[in-house]
C-alpha cells in the first residue's frame, strides 16, 4: 500500500549527503515552524517507519518518498518542486522566482493517534482536528444546520488525480452569515494548511482567503468533535479547498485522516495544460 510508482528518485536512492541536501530544498519551500511544513512532513514520515515496523510491510518506509522536478528550476520561468509518496503530496510552483501556486497539498497519516518514532513524538495532523472542532463546536444550532451536508462522506472527493472532482454549487454554511468567532476560528483552521508553506509564500495566500471569507462555506458531516469515522469537514470559498476526512484504519485498527488543500485558481501554479 505505501509504494506506488511515482515519478523521480526516492529518498532511499540518495546517499546521506544528498538527503541532506533534499532536506534543504524541503526545508527552503516549507515553513520550519512546530508541526506545520517541514516538521509535519518529518511526522508523515515517521509514520510510514512505524507502519513497516508495525506491519511489517516493506512497501511502508520513509526511504519510498520521492522528490522531483517539472521544468527547469531556475529564476525565470515555471517550474514546479513535487515530493511525495504514502500519505503526502508537496507541490509548489514558481514563476520568475516566486510561488505561484502551494496545492494541490494532499496529507494524510496513520497512525493518527501520537506515536513514538525515529527519537520523537509524533502527531502530524492532530492540529488540523482540532482547529476543525473547535469551529465546529463555536456554531449555534441555526448554523450547524445550515453547515450540515447531505450524505455520508468516506474521504474526501478532490484527492490525488481528481482535479475536477470540485463541486460547482458551494454548499453548507456562508460565512458572512457566521458569527465573527466562527469566521475566526475556520481561518485558524484554514492557517493549519496555508502555513505549511514558508512565511513569504503564505501571507500572500492568506491575504487571499481572509479577502474571501464572506464568500466561503462551512460544511460537514458526522460529528462535531471531529473523532469518529465517517466524520467530515469542507471548506469551500471563491478560491480555497480543503476537506478533511476520518476513516478506518487501513493497517492497524483505529481511525485515520485524508486531506487536501486546493486552490481553484492557483492549483499547479494556474497551469491547466
Amino acid at each position: 500500500m505505501g509504494f506506488q510508482e511515482r515519478v523521480g528518485p526516492t529518498l532511499g536512492d540518495f546517499t546521506p549527503e544528498q538527503r541532506g541536501l533534499v532536506k534543504a530544498i524541503l526545508q527552503a519551500a516549507a515553513s520550519i515552524a512546530a508541526n506545520e511544513g517541514y516538521d509535519e512532513l518529518e511526522q508523515v514520515l515517521n509514520a510510514d517507519d512505524y507502519l513497516l515496523e508495525e506491519t511489517g510491510e516493506a512497501g511502508f518506509s520513509s526511504s519510498n518518498f520521492h522528490i522531483a522536478f517539472l521544468g527547469s528550476p531556475a529564476e525565470t520561468g515555471t517550474w514546479q518542486l513535487y515530493f511525495g509518496g504514502h500519505h503526502f503530496a508537496l507541490s509548489n510552483t514558481y514563476r520568475d522566482g516566486q510561488m505561484v501556486g502551494a496545492t494541490p497539498s494532499f496529507r494524510g497519516v496513520e497512525p493518527f493517534t501520537p506515536f513514538t518514532m525515529n527519537g520523537r513524538e509524533n502527531a502530524p495532523m492532530a492540529q488540523e482536528r482540532v482547529a476543525f472542532a473547535a469551529a465546529l463546536e463555536a456554531l449555534s444550532q441555526e448554523e450547524a444546520s445550515k453547515a450540515t451536508l447531505s450524505g455520508t462522506y468516506t474521504n474526501i472527493l478532490a484527492g490525488p488525480q481528481q482535479d475536477d472532482a470540485i463541486p460547482v454549487v458551494q454548499e453548507g454554511l456562508r460565512l458572512q452569515e457566521a458569527t465573527p468567532t466562527v469566521q475566526s476560528l475556520v481561518l485558524a483552521a484554514i492557517e493549519t494548511y496555508v502555513r505549511d508553506v514558508n512565511d513569504t509564500g503564505a501571507d500572500v495566500v492568506m491575504a487571499k482567503y481572509k479577502a474571501e471569507l464572506g464568500d466561503t462555506f462551512l460544511g460537514f458531516s458526522g460529528t462535531r468533535s471531529v473523532d469518529a469515522e465517517n466524520d467530515y469537514v469542507r471548506i469551500d470559498g471563491p478560491s480555497v479547498w480543503i476537506e478533511f476526512s476520518l476513516q478506518p484504519g487501513r493497517s492497524i485498527p483505529g481511525i485515520h485522516p485524508h486531506s487536501v488543500w486546493r486552490d481553484k485558481s492557483s492549483d499547479y501554479g494556474g497551469n491547466t495544460e
